[in-house]
């Protein structure tokens, strides 16, 4: 079977910022949608140049420095926000503008004070009216998750024949379940005409935890596009995380669903990123999390010693870790003491390792976690040291 590209879109500058107290300054978007080129996203959606004039500045910016990634500006279905978008986009080589409208039957009612058909008429005037500014025009449902999927289809038949070329299926609330979502996406696809002409795209917020599951089951169900953030940073519980749909495509080759993301860049992209927003990564987030390649149980700690892939499924080097850490505490086993002892110098026997865990478990139980420093100062207090260093 042939494999199929998924788009990545990072909404890291946009959707991502939209975290409380997190604010970047210009120069730390562009060090940061640099790196996003580097990382190899498809489209990297710079900001919401309407909303602010530094947003505005930001994405102009952004437009003139990435060389590989399309640049994307948001904007509501508002004929102002769409032209400032035009402008702030207009240095870029590839550029994209994002708009739309809510679809749900509560967007409808108490945000516009509308009715479906006049929603659709708006929908159907904004991406006409981005279609001037470029050909490539992304048009997000909002609220999609918990829109009919019926009045859905037909909201997508209408932008597509009014040249939309992607259209963005948004779990607004993070609602839907990922069998849910995934039928939703199944249904657009069978049901609506013209959807051969554009893309369809993942949009998943993570209100329950599903926000990665929701974005694997739509691209299983068929759209190609996922819009993610580094390390899921985003608005409320956030956003997919890039990281973790990209090494779920990649650690399941069956899927034949195959991304652009240079993988081994991905560590130190999340740790650039956390340091700029001054927001830390959670210590078992998977994927960068501090503790992803960390082993402290004794039984866990014997088999990744012999084989990483007893309790590993991704080698720590595809996403730029150096390697697993065997973390040393009182539930580690002998096997993980002689291995940190080996590597700081010290080669020990059956007996002598017999004679330095004993000293071991008596200082694991003082200090919750023992360094190379404690490794030197156990066995250098132990009875046995004159052995260990002539031998």
């Amino acid at each position: 079977m042939s494999h199929s590209n998924i788009q990545i879109f990072d909404t890291t500058l946009r959707d991502g910022e939209q975290v409380p107290g997190c604010k970047l300054n210009k120069e730390q978007k562009l060090i940061i949608a640099e790196r996003l080129d580097t990382l190899g996203v498809d489209v990297i959606e710079a900001g919401f140049p309407v909303s602010s004039p530094g947003d505005f500045a930001s994405v102009e910016a952004i437009s003139k420095i990435v060389k590989n990634a399309t640049v994307c500006g948001l904007t509501r279905s508002v004929e102002n926000d769409i032209k400032v978008a035009g402008e702030a986009l207009r240095y870029a080589k590839k550029s994209r503008i994002h708009t739309g409208i809510g679809t749900s039957d509560s967007h409808i009612k108490f945000k516009f004070n509308s009715n479906r058909d006049a929603i659709i008429e708006r929908a159907v005037r904004a991406v006409r009216y981005a279609k001037t500014f470029t050909e490539d025009v992304e048009f997000y449902a909002e609220d999609a998750g918990r829109t009919d999927n019926d009045y859905l289809a037909r909201v997508c038949e209408a932008v597509i024949a009014a040249g939309a070329t992607v259209l963005n299926i948004p779990d607004t609330t993070g609602y839907c379940l990922p069998n849910e979502y995934g039928a939703k996406i199944k249904y657009l696809m069978e049901n609506v005409k013209g959807i051969e002409k554009a893309i369809l795209s993942c949009h998943c917020h993570n209100d329950l935890g599903l926000a990665t599951a929701n974005s694997i089951e739509g691209v299983i169900n068929g759209a190609r596009q996922i819009e993610c953030t580094i390390n899921g940073i985003g608005e409320r519980a956030g956003n997919t995380a890039l990281e973790e749909v990209v090494m779920i495509l990649k650690q399941h080759p069956t899927l034949n669903l195959d991304t652009n993301i240079n993988t081994s860049l991905l560590y130190s992209t999340s740790q650039m990123v956390s340091e700029h927003m001054g927001i830390y990564t959670q210590p078992n987030k998977a994927i960068v999390g501090a503790n992803a390649f960390a082993h402290s149980s004794g039984i866990h700690q014997d088999g990744v010693i012999k084989n990483r892939e007893t309790y590993e499924i991704i080698d720590p080097k595809d996403v730029g870790v150096t390697e697993s850490a065997i973390v040393l505490t009182a539930r580690s086993g002998r096997a993980a003491l002689a291995y940190r002892a080996k590597n700081v110098g010290y080669e020990l026997t059956k007996l002598q390792l017999d004679v330095v865990y004993a000293s071991f478990l008596d200082f694991a139980d003082v200090k919750k976690e023992i360094n190379d420093s404690d490794i030197h100062q156990i066995i250098e207090g132990s009875s046995i040291y004159s052995q260990i260093i002539s031998a």
